[in-house]
């Protein structure tokens, strides 16, 4: 049975001296504070990790208390650091010993935390934000009256796609997933060996040769013909010993049917890659956005086009957050595809209702969630609708946006660009790092209720 809580901290002997030092941690022990007044966020913590622990036959070294876990879910989102580097900073600062609740005891490793820590689901997340928003209403630390949304793009871990190199990492991928099977003495591949640098060599001279000024796409054709065959020749394998490990599952336990499993994920997503190669760059057709993988690791990646002067397209997914005047993100949302910002205005403003129990009396976004329809059915319940129109304005839409309390809700709506600013540079929604769509959103849930917790903490 796994601690929810270890409750008897250890006495502090070496406090810090310098006042940079103590309000740094003087941070940490408020949100210490705020946690140990949410018990409900540590009970629904606990329950993913009590799942955990079912599904895993012995747990080894994760008997941590789900306290400890949290919080160093915490720590790292505060000091914007990876897994291990997060369980070395720990390790090394008694400050942060005492935070997450090992004092003198063991520090965890990083693959053990990266365990538990995915074990949160995103629900889970959206759940304990919802808890914290609450706790925040109580507490009144913030109001109902005004409310801000915006989206933004948080990019996907992927480099930059291009036919060549998807099918190079298909090749690569499976590869090493063959390779597995051959330790596991699988008969189809003995004799068979599939040369990595061959597919690496050709997908370099597509670069090179691409790269060149006058150089039409007739000449890569030769190129990526051969390319595909070798991916086609190694995907044709993998589902084979696909067949042969599932057919061995029972005897050798779960690892043959995990090996089946990715191996069939793999010639499934290499399908696709080859299919979009040909069409694209064979038969030169135009494939729609919808119908591209833009990586064979995080399929689930989608290619955004916001307009933006630094950055004209991105790889990953949109979020919203929506935020009162006291900077707390009081809801936010994880899109797998990118929503039409309109119709997203109904639903947080019945989600603020749900919160505070009243309605927002002013309500302010960019131009981007303008839509006439929309604008006149929300001005019937909101007295401020602070919503600026693209392109050409009417005299009456002009009128509108000259009002001073127009002018007045739009300067408060910019103060949400610094809240996206700051996820993005100091909590890690720049890029998140995480691997697959549950975890993708399960990152921009920790991320926001770090950044909630640090609002707070300086009520």
């Amino acid at each position: 049975m796994r601690e929810k809580i270890v409750a008897q901290p250890e006495l502090n002997w070496n406090p810090p001296i310098l006042k940079i030092t103590q309000e740094y941690f003087d941070k940490y022990d408020r949100i210490s504070e705020l946690l140990d007044e949410n018990p409900k966020i540590l009970d629904l913590v606990h329950g993913d990790l009590e799942l955990l622990a079912e599904m895993i036959e012995g747990e080894g070294r994760s008997h941590y208390a789900s306290d400890t876990v949290l919080r160093l879910c915490v720590c790292q989102m505060i000091e914007g650091l990876s897994l291990r580097q997060t369980t070395i900073r720990v390790d090394t600062c008694d400050t942060l010993r005492r935070f997450i609740r090992i004092d003198s005891g063991s520090m965890m490793d990083y693959s053990t935390f990266c365990r538990l820590r995915n074990a949160i689901t995103p629900e889970t997340w959206q759940r304990i934000n919802q808890t914290l928003a609450e706790y925040a209403v109580a507490q009144d630390a913030i109001t109902p009256q005004a409310l801000r949304l915006d989206t933004t793009a948080v990019e996907t871990n992927i480099h930059w796609p291009t036919d060549s190199s998807l099918l190079v990492d298909v090749f690569g991928a499976v590869k090493r997933d063959l390779d597995k099977a051959r330790e596991l003495g699988v008969l189809p591949l003995k004799g068979r060996r599939f040369h990595l640098g061959a597919a690496r060599k050709i997908g370099l001279r597509i670069i090179r040769k691409g790269g060149r000024k006058g150089v039409a796409v007739a000449e890569l054709k030769p190129l990526y013909k051969r390319l595909i065959r070798l991916v086609e020749d190694i995907l044709s394998t993998a589902g084979t010993i696909a067949e042969c490990l599932q057919s061995r599952a029972n005897s050798s336990g779960g690892v043959s049917d995990r090996l089946a499993a990715r191996l069939i994920e793999f010639q499934l997503l290499g399908i696709q890659v080859v299919s979009q190669s040909r069409r694209r760059v064979l038969k030169g057709e135009s494939v729609p956005n919808d119908e591209k993988l833009f990586s064979v690791f995080e399929p689930h990646t989608e290619l955004l086009k916001r307009g933006k002067a630094g950055k004209p397209i991105e790889f990953g997914h949109m979020i919203q957050i929506q935020q009162v005047k006291e900077k707390f993100i009081t809801d936010y949302g994880v899109y797998d595809r990118k929503p039409v910002e309109p119709k997203l205005l109904t639903a947080a403003l019945d989600s603020h209702r749900s919160l505070f129990g009243v309605e927002a009396s002013c309500l302010a976004a960019d131009k981007g969630y303008f839509e006439q329809d929309t604008l006149d059915k929300l001005e019937e319940r909101i007295d401020t609708v602070s919503i600026a129109k693209k392109g050409k304005r009417t005299p009456e839409q002009l009128e509108r946006e000259h009002d001073p309390v127009f002018r007045h809700a739009q300067r408060f709506r910019a103060g949400v660009e610094g809240t996206i600013s700051y996820l993005k540079r100091m909590l890690g929604l720049s890029r998140c790092f995480s691997k697959g769509w549950e975890h993708f959103q399960a990152t921009v849930g920790a991320s926001i209720f770090t950044h909630n917790l640090l609002i707070l903490s300086r009520c």
